[in-house]
């Protein structure tokens, strides 16, 4: 057997990370001896174990240790990160660290620092002569970048469990549609003043049921109220939000009687060209064209917004950001300037995207009709997500409601 002494550090018991560790050595086909524990004896005292993981083959341990590592285990014996320089634009070095969303620290010099901008799925650029280190992803690498490759001298912080003092830690279990909807809408709006109240801001993720569940009037009152400060979406939701402020009609379906209108499929590819026409979405409200709805409310409250287009888009819309890299790297821009909570509402695509760019610290609720939605971004690894299954429109009434 090969093995080799790991150590695992922290609130390791009641955060569950021990049991965790373990099993994914048992899972994946070794065998483990507790060498040592040291469980603390309060809430506050950290605890401490010594594992020796053993493997048939050196090629298996070494992707035990792997695994593992993203739980936060360090092997006994500390050493300075390696890294190389990237040898072609747009390509990792190979065997280089791909990062998970939890806080990230790197040895540089004897010296562990803090890995900037965290983000699951990237690599980490190191800058040795400036002692930083920051994520970098993958598109982005450059000939020449110092890319940390491997796992030694690279830890991973995972959140850990502290006293639960509201419903919102207890909800991150498996999604339901049988949770208590009232309860899980007033925690997520005191989550949100809490947000706000810290200075940081909310985000907002926007599918087009938005709009075709009636609740643009909900998502108008958040952002007059202050509580979105950025808002991601496609080319859908901008359409037919603009189609309902100009037609008073979603996919040519009236708001108001619920039937089809006449001509009504025609109603989304007008409203494109007519803010094509006016020259976007900002000149349509400008020359008063534009007088409603949540494009018209972000233009004129200053909230920024990301439009990502995709292959089906029609038009597009003048303001939808057609190559995705451009938009990615727009998002994370906004992601970074101190997003605090991001709500994501019917729609799986750009909540998962969202959800890849965001650090494990930040929370979030993702409220969907469909519970594999909200399960879908739980196992990419959004593990901060709570989820709602319900309605788009009566969650956002209540949500306005609590707010108020």
């Amino acid at each position: 057997m090969y093995h080799e002494d790991v150590q695992l550090e922290g609130h390791i018991i009641d955060s569950l990370l021990l049991p965790k560790v373990l099993d994914e050595i048992l899972t994946h086909g070794g065998s483990y001896v507790l060498k040592d524990i040291h469980v603390g004896q309060r809430q506050v005292d950290p605890s401490r174990a010594l594992i020796e993981v053993r493997a048939p083959t050196e090629e298996l341990l070494a992707e035990i240790l792997d695994i593992i590592h993203d739980h936060g285990v360090q092997p006994v014996a500390a050493a300075d990160c390696k890294y190389v320089a990237a040898d072609m634009d747009g390509a990792f070095p190979e065997k280089f660290y791909s990062t998970t969303n939890h806080r990230t620290q790197i040895r540089l010099g004897g010296e562990w620092i803090e890995v900037d901008w965290i983000e699951m799925d990237c690599g980490i650029l190191v800058e040795p002569e400036k002692k930083k280190a920051r994520t970098v992803a993958m598109a982005n690498v450059r000939k020449g970048d110092q890319i940390v490759v491997g796992h030694e001298g690279v830890r991973v912080l995972p959140g850990e469990t502290g006293i639960r003092r509201s419903l919102f830690e207890f909800m991150a279990s498996p999604v339901s549609s049988e949770k208590p909807k009232g309860v899980t809408v007033r925690e997520i709006a005191a989550t949100m003043r809490r947000t706000r109240e810290a200075g940081q801001k909310i985000l907002g993720v926007l599918g087009p049921a938005v709009v075709h569940t009636g609740s643009v009037e909900h998502i108008c009152q958040l952002i007059r109220l202050g509580y979105l400060h950025v808002i991601f979406a496609g080319n859908a939701l901008a359409t037919h939000d603009i189609e309902q402020a100009l037609y008073g009609t979603s996919l040519g379906v009236s708001m108001e009687r619920g039937l089809p209108a006449e001509e009504g499929h025609e109603h989304h590819l007008r409203a494109i060209n007519t803010i094509r026409r006016a020259g976007g979405i900002k000149a349509a409200v400008d020359k008063g064209i534009l007088k409603s709805g949540i494009m018209h409310d972000c233009v004129t409250h200053n909230i920024p917004f990301v439009l990502a287009g995709s292959i089906r888009d029609d038009g597009p819309l003048p303001e939808v950001v057609t190559d995705v890299l451009i938009a990615q790297e727009q998002m994370r821009q906004h992601v970074r300037a101190g997003v605090g909570f991001c709500l994501m509402i019917a729609t799986a695509l750009h909540s998962i995207a969202t959800g890849n760019m965001l650090p494990a610290w930040v929370k979030v609720a993702c409220v969907d009709i469909n519970p594999s939605t909200v399960t879908k971004l739980m196992d990419r690894g959004s593990i901060q997500t709570v989820g709602v299954v319900t309605d788009a429109e009566p969650f956002l009434r209540a949500l306005v409601n609590e707010l108020k």
